[in-house]
C-alpha cells in the first residue's frame, strides 16, 4: 500500500503568496517573518462544477437593476453602499469586544428575509441570549454552532438562506487540510470555498475576521482581495461610540464612515455625530479650535486641542491622537521657519476630541493654528471653523469638497470659515458663512490673533 505525500509549501500571511522553501523576508511582498509552513495533500477530491453560461451584456443590461437589501440600520446602509446584494461576500474587521457579532446580529434582524448565523464561537443558546437582549426579531433567523466547512455547505443548502454570517473565519476549518484552524491555509481555503458558494448561489455572506495587532485583518492578505466589501468596526474602550468604516467596496464609495453608539440593548445609530464629538466644547481656551472632517460623503465637525508647554528635559515630546505623527512635525518645522515661533524647546500635544482618527490633510490649517494658539497663549474665537493644506511654504492650498463641509458648520450655528482662496467659488460663496480666503498661514494668524 502507497502512502500519501503530503507536499510542504510555505504560506506568506501578508500577501497571500506560496513558495517551495522557507525564506525570513517574503520575495513578493518583501515583509519579514510572515512564512508559515503547511502541507498540501497530494489526494485532491474532485468536486463536480457547473458549468456557468456566458451572457450577452446588452441582455444583462437590459434586465432590471439589482436592488439592494437594506439592512434596518440607516448607517450600515451608508457604508455599504446602499445596503447588501445579493450575491456579495463582506469581510467585517475589528478589535475584540468591539460588536463585530452584535452589529451582525442587528443586520440578520433588520433585513427581514431567511438568514442563517454560524457561530464557531459560541453555542446556539449564547447567541439566543445575546439576541434576546437585542431584541433581534427571531422569526426568520436560523442559527447553528458548526466549524466545519463541509457541515456549513450542508445547512446552506438545506435552509437556502439569503444571508450567511459566518463568525468567525478563524474558527472554521476544513477537515481535508492538514493545518489548524486560523492558519493561513485554512482561512485561505474557507474564504474560497465561501467564494463560490455565494457567486454559484446568489447568497449574500458576511465573514467575520478577527484582528492582528497591528490592526490588519488576520490571515493571508487575499482574504480582502477575494471579497467585495472591507469593512473595519473602530472603537476604544473610554467612549460608547463605535465607527464603521469601508476600506473597500466594490459596489459603492470607500472611506464611508457610520456611527453608533453602544449600550446594553447593542448598537444604537448617531444621527448627528457633529454635536456629539462638540459636547464638551471647551470655550475661550488657547490651544482649541473647530476642523469639518469629511469622512467619505458625511462631513464631521471635530474639535482639534493642543498643548505646547517648556520641555524639562533635552529632547521635547511630540504626542498626536487621531493624526499623523510625521506630518505634526512638519507643521511644527512650518511654524518654527516660517512663523517664526520658537517650537525647538517645547513639548507639543495635539488631541483630536471623541478618538476620531483622521488622515485628511485639510485638518492642516487646524492643527497648526490651535498649536500657535497655545504657543502665543491666545484663544482662537468659539465661532470659526478653520480648514486648509498647509504646504512647506507656509502657503494654504485647496481641499475638496469645501462646500458640504461649510453647510454642516454652518447648521451648527458657526458664523465664519477661514478657507483656501483657491477652494472659493460661487457654489460655496452662497453659504451663509463669512468666508475668509486665505493664501498663506500668516494671513490666517493676522485674522485669528
Amino acid at each position: 500500500m502507497t502512502k500519501i505525500k503530503n507536499k510542504i509549501v510555505f504560506l506568506c500571511s501578508a500577501c497571500g503568496d506560496d513558495f517551495p522553501k522557507w525564506n525570513g523576508q517574503c520575495p513578493s511582498c518583501k515583509e519579514w517573518g510572515t512564512l508559515s509552513e503547511f502541507k498540501v495533500s497530494s489526494k485532491k477530491k474532485r468536486r463536480k462544477t457547473e458549468i456557468r453560461e456566458s451572457k450577452f451584456l446588452p441582455d444583462v443590461l437590459s434586465g432590471a437593476p439589482v436592488e439592494r437589501i437594506p439592512t434596518g440600520l440607516k448607517e450600515a446602509d451608508r457604508v455599504l453602499g446602499g445596503g447588501l446584494l445579493s450575491g456579495a461576500l463582506v469581510l467585517l474587521g475589528g478589535s475584540p469586544g468591539v460588536g463585530k457579532s452584535t452589529l451582525a446580529l442587528h443586520i440578520c434582524s433588520g433585513i427581514d428575509r431567511k438568514a442563517l448565523y454560524i457561530s464557531a464561537e459560541e453555542s446556539e443558546e449564547q447567541i439566543a441570549l445575546r439576541a434576546r437582549r437585542l431584541n433581534v426579531k427571531p422569526d426568520h433567523l436560523h442559527l447553528s454552532g458548526e466549524n466545519e466547512l463541509d457541515g456549513i455547505i450542508t445547512h446552506i443548502e438545506r435552509i437556502s438562506p439569503e444571508l450567511v454570517v459566518i463568525d468567525s473565519i478563524q474558527t472554521v476549518m476544513n477537515s481535508s487540510l492538514d493545518s489548524l484552524p486560523g492558519s493561513p491555509s485554512q482561512i485561505r481555503d474557507c474564504g474560497q470555498r465561501l467564494l463560490e458558494i455565494s457567486k454559484q448561489k446568489n447568497v449574500t455572506i458576511l465573514i467575520v475576521g478577527h484582528v492582528t495587532k497591528e490592526g490588519t485583518i488576520a490571515g493571508p492578505k487575499m482574504l480582502e482581495h477575494m471579497v467585495d466589501t472591507v469593512l473595519y468596526m473602530d472603537g476604544d474602550d473610554r467612549y460608547d461610540h463605535r465607527i464603521l468604516r469601508s476600506a473597500k467596496n466594490r459596489f459603492g464609495a470607500t472611506h464611508e464612515v457610520g456611527i453608533f453608539n453602544m449600550d446594553s440593548d447593542g448598537l444604537k445609530e448617531v444621527a448627528n455625530p457633529s454635536e456629539m464629538f462638540l459636547a464638551e466644547r471647551s470655550v475661550d481656551i488657547p490651544g482649541t479650535s473647530i476642523y469639518p472632517s469629511l469622512e467619505g460623503t458625511r462631513p464631521i465637525l471635530v474639535e482639534v486641542q493642543a498643548l505646547v508647554s517648556n520641555a524639562n528635559f533635552g529632547t521635547p515630546q511630540r504626542n498626536v491622537n487621531g493624526f499623523d505623527y510625521k506630518r505634526l512635525g512638519m507643521l511644527i518645522a512650518v511654524l518654527e521657519k516660517r512663523m517664526e515661533l520658537a517650537m525647538g524647546a517645547k513639548d507639543v500635544f495635539v488631541n483630536l476630541v471623541g478618538g476620531l482618527r483622521v488622515d485628511d490633510p485639510a485638518a492642516d490649517l487646524s492643527i497648526i493654528c490651535s498649536t500657535a494658539s497655545s504657543t502665543m497663549d491666545n484663544p482662537i474665537e468659539e465661532n470659526i471653523v478653520l480648514l486648509g493644506e498647509v504646504g512647506l511654504a507656509g502657503e494654504v492650498r485647496s481641499i475638496s469638497r469645501l462646500e458640504h463641509r461649510l453647510t454642516e458648520a454652518e447648521t451648527l450655528g458657526f458664523k465664519k470659515a477661514i478657507v483656501p482662496a483657491a477652494s472659493v467659488n460661487d457654489k460655496v460663496k452662497k453659504i451663509k458663512i463669512d468666508l475668509h480666503p486665505v493664501k498663506f498661514v500668516k494671513d490666517a494668524f493676522k485674522i485669528l490673533f
